[in-house]
């Protein structure tokens, strides 16, 4: 049996700082700020026929997270469980002091 695939659209929809995380940071970071990688609004499409590959100038953290999402978006899976809305899902990087946060929706 083969499995259909479709298209799936990721959004980033919010990227934090550290203070609007924590009122006070629990370490001490190197950095500053929401997170450089992406932009608000920002979008990348990852096509039913194309490789499972990360898209150029993703972080790779974040992908790692992404990824079994788009699998399953990909695949037709749905969350219900969590979403009235079948064929999204939202979750974010493995940041904990500046976290993004994505979207994933199943567009075809």
């Amino acid at each position: 049996m083969v499995t259909q695939t479709s298209d799936v659209k990721i959004m980033v929809l919010r990227r934090f700082s550290t203070e609007e995380v924590f009122k006070e940071s629990p370490v001490k970071a190197k950095y500053t700020g929401p997170c450089d990688a992406f932009e608000d609004g920002q979008v990348f499409h990852i096509g039913a026929n194309e490789e499972r590959v990360m898209p150029d100038g993703f972080c790779p953290y974040a992908w790692d997270v992404i990824f079994r999402w788009l699998v399953a978006l990909r695949s037709n899976a749905n969350f219900l469980q969590w979403y009235e809305e079948p064929g999204v899902a939202v979750t974010c990087c493995p940041d904990g002091l500046r976290p993004v946060v994505f979207k994933l929706e199943r567009v075809s």
